[in-house]
């Protein structure tokens, strides 16, 4: 068909292009003029497109259609007239002329909200439901017959601009198209529209705009978000007439502490908090706005109200001068009105609209090597030279809002200065548990307090996970590349490298880990990982599938591998740092945010991570860190709602807890790495010198606080007496002692409660008949040192061969020469099935025994040999789920399958 277009902005230059696309002759384009020197998006396509472009600054005078247009317009002989946004009014003899008349789009599902406002009132009525109409022109005001609509559901925190761009622009083009197609084909509809329902509401202008207080806090917040860019919903307030952008009311979690705003008329005075603006309705109910305009014009955010004016001007390097007239020449380009920009400059006030933002965000992206700014950055910062400075800012990566004040807690041990948070992380800040209740982390190496440490309450969990969602669902960490997302993971890795032997030294002082071993393992690994999960972010992907198509059309089924969203990670004790990596590191490269629980009486190493995150630029809120009780936090996790994800590594008796309620909350996905009884099958054909080495780490490594650790040894009959005597002999060659010395090779129990546990399992052996060989007591000293002990003679139904002792207990038991069926037997008669070993010089024997161990994990030949490539979890009650390798992003992903017909 021959069709004019007759309208504006890139809407309506995207539905001229789609038009194009379809095979449709565009005769000529009618727009409005240019303004401060710049053209219509749509003019200006089909002017480079060479199609007949009108630029009328009207169409009528005195109420009589001008001649000159109409005859400029007929000549052209359009069949339909397409109206995709239009803000001057067409004349009937324009809009009746062609065969097929004229078709209009609305923003809204007619015939409610008639008017050129339509979107801002689908919002401040608190509708459900919007969506747009194509209809058919008559001479009323939006009243013609209805052709073609689409709806879609209302978000509560939903804004003009986020309607818009979500469904109202994409699918208001694609319904342009598919109306004048149903046009061309003979097919389209003619519905009169109904009264029943009909509104009309006039256009929002600024003095229409303030807000009436006298009403509930949901109506508060539909005005706010229905006004928001413009006009804008405003106030009097603080002196000045205050204009509030950006509102929610989600504010679970939140807590109304902090500078009170007197607002006249308001039930209430607002609370200036640091996540923004409180306000209250007359049902006592609150609201959140982060941003807030100036009378000035000045747009901050809400939770700097009371702070004063930043003069602390950025001093630019030579490059960034470079960088500064290069963006200079961006804005000369929106704004060619404007001779110099001067640092004095304002963006909107030079002649600048909502396009020309979008325009400036994607110039700097070019120009600065893919940094991504916000819409409201710009908003943010109208002027050029403040703008400038928030650029710098964000290029240093010590933007302001980056900033954190951290109370450290410093003490001068292994020739360093430590400095440790100790403080709770909730959304990019250490803040102060709920009631400011504290408790004492011990020192197991000689039962002194290292420092008070922030005891999350319930209403802690909340908030961070408050701050989470919002990260999740709002922020920065969901709109950044995948790319982008593994380079601040690499940047973390790199920090926590920087940090390693501070991390060592706290992981020692905390948890009694033997100095070098932590160096190595408890931080080296957790480097590892998060430099093998960074390299995965970009490599997540889904897949195409074949299915039976739907003749004559056909079909394209794809799947797509998303993240969860806010999930809950509780880690153990035994390697406070790298449990916690382990699983945050998977979850945080499939791209979820997280609240960690570390273990209550290690939470220093996690805390300092915490700070570690905001050194790499983790956006706030994407990791949150509570230490605390179990029963308070952990449960907390377990039950909240916005939870979706559950990762513990702990005693299987607390992962059964955790999985019944996150079934019964809301069923979220679990994975969970739970006790292990890891039988070790040593054979006489074995290389007995490794063997006795291997074995020994099976049992002592990480002072025998280690999730996969031998918790039996099955040792052949012939080799048994030599194998016994050889690992006594290794026992009282160990170094007990302090674990910041070089020479230790075996530290403190991490805690005392644990020390009294392996007292009590010691004694029961002996109670029970099994021979103790060596050890078994605490060793006489200050702190929590136990000896390393050795028992023979094990019974198959003794304690200690049935149940885990989580420390320095080698437990021994004989089995008959060639008897491999029947060790197998024994070895399997357990409930728990983390990890297993198996030594001997026999490959087909060690692969059949690899073959029927019930085990997650078989080491053959050696012992503790895990890597950040290779999949970590159990079998049986040890849990379920993996950790590690390509295999632990499942735990923090879902699938979701979209299937096409074209």
């Amino acid at each position: 068909m021959k069709i004019a277009v007759i309208g504006q902005s890139l809407f309506g230059q995207e539905v001229y292009s789609h038009l194009r696309e379809e095979g449709h002759e565009v005769v000529g384009v009618f727009t409005v003029p240019d303004k401060d020197g710049k053209a219509d998006p749509l003019g200006l396509k089909a002017e480079k497109d060479g199609v007949p472009v009108f630029k009328f600054p009207r169409w009528r005078a005195k109420g009589q259609v001008l001649p000159d247009v109409v005859a400029k317009y007929q000549a052209l002989g359009a069949e339909l007239n397409v109206l995709p946004f239009c803000s001057q009014f067409i004349p009937m003899e324009i809009i009746g002329a062609p065969r097929h008349g004229s078709i209009i789009y609305h923003p809204s599902l007619l015939p409610r909200h008639r008017g050129a406002s339509a979107i801002h009132w689908t919002l401040i009525h608190g509708d459900k439901k919007g969506g747009f109409t194509i209809f058919w022109a008559d001479d009323g005001l939006d009243t013609g017959d209805l052709l073609l609509q689409k709806e879609c559901e209302i978000l509560p925190d939903d804004t003009v601009t986020t309607l818009y761009n979500r469904f109202l622009f994409p699918e208001g083009v694609k319904g342009m198209v598919q109306a004048v197609r149903l046009i061309a084909e003979g097919k389209a509809p003619r519905l009169p529209q109904p009264e029943d329902g009909a509104t009309y509401e006039g256009i929002q202008k600024k003095e229409t705009a303030r807000i009436n207080w006298d009403q509930p806090a949901e109506a508060i917040h539909n005005w706010i978000r229905g006004n928001d860019k413009v006009p804008g919903a405003w106030t009097e307030a603080g002196g000045q007439k205050l204009t509030f952008f950006n509102s929610t009311l989600n504010t679970a979690g939140l807590v109304p502490e902090g500078e009170d705003l007197p607002i006249p008329g308001a039930r209430r005075p607002g609370v200036v908090t640091k996540a923004g603006l409180i306000l209250f309705g007359n049902d006592d109910q609150m609201l959140l706005v982060k941003n807030v305009q100036l009378e000035d014009g000045r747009m901050i955010p809400a939770s700097h109200f009371f702070k004063g004016a930043d003069s602390s001007a950025l001093e630019l390097t030579e490059e960034e001068l470079v960088t500064a007239e290069a963006v200079r020449g961006a804005w000369k380009r929106i704004l060619p009105s404007i001779l110099e920009v001067e640092d004095s400059t304002d963006f909107f006030k030079s002649g600048a609209a909502s396009v020309d933002v979008v325009r400036l965000v994607e110039e700097v992206k070019e120009l600065c090597d893919g940094l991504e700014l916000e819409n409201e950055d710009v908003y943010m910062a109208t002027t050029f030279g403040d703008f400038i400075q928030l650029l710098v800012r964000k290029l240093r990566g010590d933007d302001k809002e980056g900033e954190c004040v951290i109370d450290y807690v410093e003490k001068a041990v292994n020739k360093l200065t430590l400095r440790m948070p100790h403080q709770l992380f909730i959304g990019g800040a250490f803040v102060d548990a709920e009631g400011a209740k504290t408790y004492e982390t011990i020192n197991p190496t000689d039962g002194s307090v290292i420092c008070q440490v922030s005891l999350a309450q319930v209403s802690d969990v909340d908030k961070a996970v408050a701050a989470a969602k919002d990260a999740f669902e709002n922020g920065l960490w969901g709109k950044i590349s995948a790319r982008d997302r593994g380079r601040l993971l690499y940047r973390l890795a790199e920090l926590m490298e920087q940090h390693q032997e501070e991390l060592a030294t706290i992981e020692a002082l905390d948890a009694g880990a033997v100095y070098t071993l932590a160096l190595k393992t408890h931080v080296g690994m957790s480097i590892q990982t998060f430099r093998y999960f960074a390299g995965w972010c970009d490599k997540i992907q889904g897949s195409t599938i074949p299915i039976n198509q739907a003749r004559p059309n056909r079909n394209l089924t794809l799947t797509k591998r998303e993240p969860i969203g806010v999930c809950g990670i509780v880690i153990p004790w035994n390697y406070p740092l790298m449990m916690l990596s382990w699983k945050t590191a998977a979850c945080l490269a499939a791209g979820n945010t997280v609240v960690i629980k570390p273990a209550q009486v290690t939470p220093l190493t996690a805390l300092k991570f915490a700070e570690l995150t905001l050194k790499a630029g983790i956006p706030k809120g994407v990791i949150n860190i509570l230490p605390g009780s179990g029963s308070l936090v952990g449960q907390r996790l377990s039950d909240h709602p916005d939870v979706r994800k559950i990762g513990f590594t702990g005693s299987t008796e607390v992962g059964k807890h955790i999985m019944k309620s996150c079934a019964m909350s809301n069923v979220k996905k679990v994975s969970l790495e739970l006790g292990g009884k890891s039988p070790l099958i040593i054979f006489a054909d074995c290389d007995l010198s490794k063997a006795v080495q291997m074995g020994m780490s099976s049992v002592f490594f990480n002072k025998g606080e280690n999730c996969i650790a031998a918790g039996r040894l099955f040792v052949e009959d012939s080799i048994h007496d030599q194998f016994v005597q050889k690992v006594v002999e290794e026992v009282r060659k160990m170094k007990i002692g302090d674990p910041l010395d070089r020479g230790t090779n075996h530290g403190p129990q991490n805690h005392q409660a644990h020390l009294r546990k392996l007292l009590e399992y010691c004694q029961r052996g002996v109670e029970e008949g099994a021979t103790l060989v060596c050890g078994g007591n605490q060793v006489p000293r200050p702190g929590f040192f136990f000896e390393p002990t050795v028992f023979t003679d094990v019974q198959d139904h003794m304690f200690i061969a049935r149940e885990e002792s989580f420390g320095p207990v080698m437990v021994i038991s004989r089995f008959a020469n060639g008897d491999v069926d029947t060790v197998l037997t024994r070895a399997n008669a357990t409930e728990f099935g983390l990890a297993s070993g198996v030594f001997t010089r026999d490959v087909s024997k060690a692969l059949y025994v690899s073959d029927k161990l019930e085990a997650g994990t078989v080491f053959i030949n050696t012992y503790n040999k895990t890597d950040v490539a290779a999949p970590f979890g159990g079998f049986k009650q040890s849990g379920f789920g993996k950790d590690l390798g390509e295999a632990a992003l499942s735990e923090y992903l879902r699938v979701k399958t979209v299937t096409f017909e074209y």
